[in-house]
């Protein structure tokens, strides 16, 4: 017998170790749900907490951003105009160029910047549940529309469906680090639009009483929609007084023009009191400028052109400044959301938002 074999065989001596003894049954599994149960010592995302410690800018920086952008909306303008928004927006003070563009001086967009609404809340169906957007506190929600869900038992993506939507909207009410909820995936399960605009606000009535948002395909879609939700909230008008759910609309398509369907329905959300994120999705790399500058410039200037508009309708009207920076990867054109400069851009796009501007809140 070797060294080593003789100082293993001592150890388990000295330890007493009996090879034969049953290992004593432990409560484990009952531990772990009473933990579960006690929920977290600390919470590590408690909504509304303070934002804007990171700040890719400096001051500098943030005001050739922004003077680039009035300098967008002067001399090049807003493309593709709806002729009732035309008519409303010379009314505001914008001028035609003549040449199928319609341009906004400075003092135009800081007159809509002035009379923006920089707080409002966004209800709940549960008032416990509302928050306040606006300032420097922070609330995360979901989003997106995806097409395709990843199936639990086949570890397979497959097309969404409805019942998905359902399960999810479930799952995120009881999630306590989500202050708000968008469908995160589209029912490619019902085909027709005005069904699936109707579904699936039908799926956040029953699952949430959280703040929520939807999105409308087309504007006719609204007011049938907005009756369901006056049923839900006590009777005809009753949603319109306190409106638990807000719309996700892109009334600038990149580069810089309307679009008309979704100015449309921007119109419709308006009458029926329901507060807008208006969202700028453009590209870095594709519908934008590849540089980071030059994409915050054009980004920046497309979101306060739907400012202006929302301000030509109605000044003051509630509305999330929602640009939101997409990157292309440039080796393949393919999408790149999880990149590093997407991360960036979203925070130097809120810091441009925030500083020394006064804007409305910026959402992501």
């Amino acid at each position: 017998m070797d060294e080593v074999q003789s100082r293993i065989l001592k150890d388990f001596k000295d330890e007493d170790v009996d090879m034969n003894k049953q290992p004593t049954k432990r409560s484990g599994r009952s531990e772990r749900l009473a933990k579960r149960a006690a929920g977290p010592a600390v919470d590590p995302c408690p909504p509304g907490q303070i934002g804007g410690s990171y700040k890719p800018l400096t001051e500098a920086e943030i005001q050739k951003v922004y003077g680039t952008a009035l300098d967008l909306l002067e001399k090049l303008g807003v493309g593709e105009v709806p002729p009732r928004l035309h008519a409303d927006l010379l009314a505001a003070g914008a001028v035609d160029n003549g040449a199928g563009r319609v341009l906004f001086s400075p003092a135009l967009v800081e007159k809509a910047i002035d009379c923006a609404a920089k707080t409002f809340v966004l209800h709940g169906r549960d008032e416990n549940r509302s928050i306040e957007v606006g300032g420097n506190k922070v609330y995360f929600g979901t989003g997106g529309a995806a097409v395709q869900t990843l199936d639990m038992d086949t570890g397979l993506y497959r097309p969404s469906t409805l019942e998905d939507l359902h399960n999810l909207t479930r799952l995120q009410d009881t999630l306590a680090n989500v202050s708000w909820y968008t469908r995160c995936c589209v029912a490619t399960d019902v085909p027709d639009n005005l069904d699936l605009d109707i579904n699936t606000v039908y799926a956040l009535l029953k699952n949430t009483t959280k703040p929520t948002a939807t999105s409308f395909t087309l504007a006719e879609h609204v007011e049938p929609i907005v009756e369901m939700l006056d049923i839900a909230a006590g009777g005809p008008g009753e949603f319109a007084k306190r409106p638990h759910m807000k719309a996700h609309i892109s009334p600038l398509i990149s580069p810089l023009r309307y679009g008309e369907d979704a100015v449309d329905v921007v119109y419709e959300c308006i009458k029926h009191n329901i507060p807008m994120s208006c969202i700028t999705a453009a590209q870095a790399g594709a519908t934008a400028p590849a540089t980071l500058a030059g994409f915050l410039a054009q980004s920046l200037a497309e979101t306060l052109a739907s400012l202006v508009m929302v301000h030509a309708i109605q000044p003051g009207f509630p509305m999330i400044f929602s640009n939101w920076p997409l990157v292309v990867d440039l080796r393949t054109g393919s999408f790149s959301g999880g990149s590093g400069e997407t991360a960036v851009l979203n925070a130097a796009s809120a810091r441009c938002c925030q500083t020394n501007l006064s804007m409305p809140q910026k959402a992501n």
